[in-house]
C-alpha cells in the first residue's frame, strides 16, 4: 500500500528533536516494516498558543493545502491517509478533507480528547479534532486516558484499536554495559558508584518543572555518592544547570544513535514527569535495562510498572521521589531485579514487532470499512 503519512504537531522531518518528532519518525519505520510504501504528504504544521488570529490563519491554511493535495494525488492517489498525534492544539486540518474527497481510509495515531477545551482559547481546535476523530476509520490512542476520553465522547469501540507506546529495542539490547567506562572517562564520573541519568528537552513548562522537583530531590538525599548524568539541550538550559549544578554533570544533546549506550552504562533513570503523556525516554530507558524512578501521572504508569520495572512518586513529590530513590540506591539486589524486568516488559510490550500486529489490524480493518 502507498500511504500519506501526515503529523500536525511536527513533521518526521522537522529539525528539532523531541519525543512527538521520535514517534512519528517510528511509526513511519513499523509501517515501511510492514512492506508499506510511506510518503509524507505535508509538513504544515497547525500548532497554535491559543490565539484565535492565528487559529484562522492556520485553518485557512489547511484548506488550501488540503484542496492541493486532493488535486495532485487525484491522478495517483495513495491507499490510505495515517495521521500521527491529532489534538485541540494541533488539528489535523488535512486529512478528513483528503479522505473524504479520494475516499481514502483514514486512521490517527495518538488521538487526544481534552472535554475541558470545548471552551476557552482551544475551542475551535477541539472542534476541529472532534470532527476528524469521527470521520476516522480507526483510532489507535496509546495511553488509557487517551481511549476513555474518545469513548466518553461517543466513539464507537469498533473504530477505537488501543496501541502501546513503542520504541526499535534493537539498539539497546546491542548496546553493553561496557560502555560504563568509557561514558565515566568522557563525564568525569566515577565508575564504581551509581549512576543516574535523566534523559531530557530543556525548555519552559512542564520540563521546566520536572527540573526543579528533581533538583529538590537531590538537596534532599542522604546518599552524595549518587552521580546524575543529563542528557539533554533547550532554550532553558541555563536555568537547568544552575537547579541541578551541584548535583549533576551535563552532557547536552546527543545523536540517537549514540543513546543506548549512554544508557547501558547507567544504574537508573530519574524523572519527574510533571505532566507527561508517557515519557519515551522513559521506554528506552528501560529499554537498555535501566529501573525507573518517576511521577506518577498520565500515561507513566502505563509504561513504568510499579514495584516491578520502576518506582512512580506522587507527581511533584519531591520528597517521595528522593525516598524513591535512595530506596533503589540502598537495594542493589532489588535495583538489578528491576533491571531485567524492565528490559523484558520493553521487548514483550513495547517493540517494533508487538506494534506491528496492531497496526496491520488496525490497517485491514480502516480498509474494509470504506
Amino acid at each position: 500500500m502507498r500511504i500519506a503519512f501526515y503529523a500536525p504537531m511536527k513533521a518526521p522531518t522537522h529539525r528539532v528533536p523531541s519525543g512527538d518528532r521520535t514517534v512519528a519518525r517510528l511509526y513511519v519505520s513499523a509501517l515501511e516494516s510492514l512492506g508499506h510504501e510511506v510518503f509524507l504528504a505535508s509538513t504544515l504544521r497547525s500548532h497554535d498558543k491559543g490565539a484565535r488570529d492565528q487559529q484562522l490563519r492556520l485553518a485557512n491554511r489547511g484548506a488550501a493545502e488540503a484542496q492541493r493535495l486532493v488535486e495532485t494525488m487525484r491522478v495517483d492517489p495513495p491507499d490510505l491517509w495515517f495521521t500521527y498525534h491529532l489534538y485541540h492544539k494541533a488539528p489535523d486540518h488535512l486529512g478528513p478533507r483528503v479522505a473524504d474527497a479520494l475516499g481514502l481510509p483514514y486512521i490517527v495515531a495518538e488521538p487526544s480528547l481534552a472535554p475541558k477545551q470545548q471552551r476557552g482559547p482551544w475551542a475551535q481546535g477541539y472542534a476541529h479534532s472532534l470532527a476528524a476523530l469521527a470521520r476516522a476509520d480507526m483510532l489507535l490512542p496509546m495511553t488509557r486516558d487517551d481511549a476513555d476520553g474518545l469513548a466518553a465522547a461517543g466513539i464507537p469501540a469498533g473504530r477505537i484499536m488501543p496501541i502501546a507506546p513503542f520504541l526499535d529495542i534493537t539498539p539497546y539490547r546491542r548496546a553493553r554495559p561496557a560502555a560504563r567506562r568509557h561514558i565515566a572517562e568522557r563525564f568525569g564520573l566515577d565508575p564504581e558508584q551509581p549512576i543516574a541519568v535523566t534523559v531530557a528537552m530543556m525548555r519552559s513548562g512542564d520540563k521546566l518543572s520536572s527540573y526543579r522537583v528533581l533538583a529538590q530531590a537531590l538537596k534532599l538525599l542522604d546518599d552524595a555518592t549518587l552521580q546524575l548524568l543529563v542528557v539533554g539541550d533547550g532554550p532553558c538550559r541555563a536555568e537547568v544547570e544552575a537547579l541541578l549544578a551541584r548535583h549533576a554533570c551535563f552532557a547536552g544533546k546527543l545523536a540517537a544513535r549514540s543513546l543506548p549506550a549512554v544508557l547501558a552504562g547507567c544504574d537508573l533513570c530519574l524523572w519527574p514527569a510533571v505532566n507527561e503523556a508517557y515519557g519515551m525516554a522513559l521506554l528506552g530507558a528501560q529499554a537498555a535495562g535501566l529501573p525507573v524512578v518517576a511521577g506518577h501521572t498520565r500515561g507513566v504508569p502505563e509504561i513504568v510498572a510499579n514495584g516491578r520495572t520502576g518506582l512512580l512518586a506522587p507527581v511533584g513529590d519531591a520528597a517521595a521521589f528522593a525516598e524513591a530513590i535512595t530506596s533503589l540506591l540502598d537495594d542493589p539486589r532489588r535495583r538489578m531485579a528491576m533491571a531485567v524486568a524492565a528490559a523484558d516488559q520493553a521487548a514483550e510490550r513495547h517493540s517494533l514487532d508487538a506494534t506491528r500486529l496492531t497496526l496491520d489490524r488496525a490497517i485491514t480493518q480502516a480498509r474494509h470499512a470504506r
